[in-house]
């Protein structure tokens, strides 16, 4: 064999270690693309945040969608003539309804005007009022045979067939209240179905006073105060 012998074992032992080589190159090939960029087999997938984050928003999170916001409270009605306030229950009859006046030496309230409206299944007046001090007024409010005025004694003309009688008590001159007292005198509104007029009285050592003429035969009512603004409600069922 001799050289020829040589040559044969030097070209095994070169095969051998040329396809060593190759299989060390295939597999840091194949670890190297395992591994992804970066090299670290462990490193885990970058998570999105931050500005321009892909992530999906959660239903709960929305971006100016106001989920997360209070709700606004609702705005208090203002006053009006055909304001909607509930107040209680009608009565199931026709009997007086009253209440008594809160602080007495200290509060001094005048009617500042008297609206009209009509609501479905019911007629409202309102009687706003203004003053001084804390207190509240009271009132009674009753059905009578006649229109009569505090103090003289006159009859008063009530167009309606029956007659609502309105005494608001806790109420004070307008040098006492600071506030100018309604002017009117008659009302007659024009769209009501239970009430035909509205006769005001001015006030009397203590008490404000009006009529109100009722179509037909005495109606169920009821009469309730509201406040900021300051009034006393009286609707008459339709």
């Amino acid at each position: 064999m001799g050289r020829a012998g040589h040559r044969t074992a030097l070209t095994t032992s070169a095969l051998a270690t040329t396809a060593i080589a190759a299989c060390a190159a295939l597999l840091l090939a194949g670890c190297t693309s395992a591994q992804g960029p970066g090299g670290d087999e462990s490193a885990p997938a970058p998570i999105a945040s931050g500005p321009g984050a892909s992530q999906e928003p959660s239903e709960s999170a929305g971006a100016g969608d106001g989920a997360s916001e209070p709700a606004e409270p609702e705005p208090e009605p203002a006053a009006s003539a055909t304001e909607t306030a509930s107040g209680p229950a009608f009565a199931a009859n026709t009997e007086p309804d009253t209440a008594e006046p809160s602080g007495a030496g200290n509060t001094f309230l005048s009617v500042t005007d008297v609206r009209v409206a009509t609501h479905d299944g019911y007629d409202r007046v309102v009687f706003d009022l203004d003053g001084t001090g804390s207190g509240k007024p009271g009132w009674r409010v009753e059905y009578v045979d006649q229109a009569v005025d505090d103090g003289s004694g006159d009859t008063v003309r009530v167009a309606g067939d029956a007659i609502l009688r309105v005494s608001i008590s806790g109420t004070a001159t307008p040098m006492d209240s600071g506030v100018d007292e309604f002017s009117g005198d008659r009302i007659e509104p024009a769209d009501t179905e239970a009430i035909d007029e509205i006769v005001y009285r001015y006030w009397f050592e203590g008490y404000t006073t009006a009529f109100l003429g009722v179509d037909g035969a005495e109606r169920p009512f009821r009469a309730f105060l509201l406040e900021d603004p300051m009034r006393v409600v009286v609707d008459v069922q339709h």
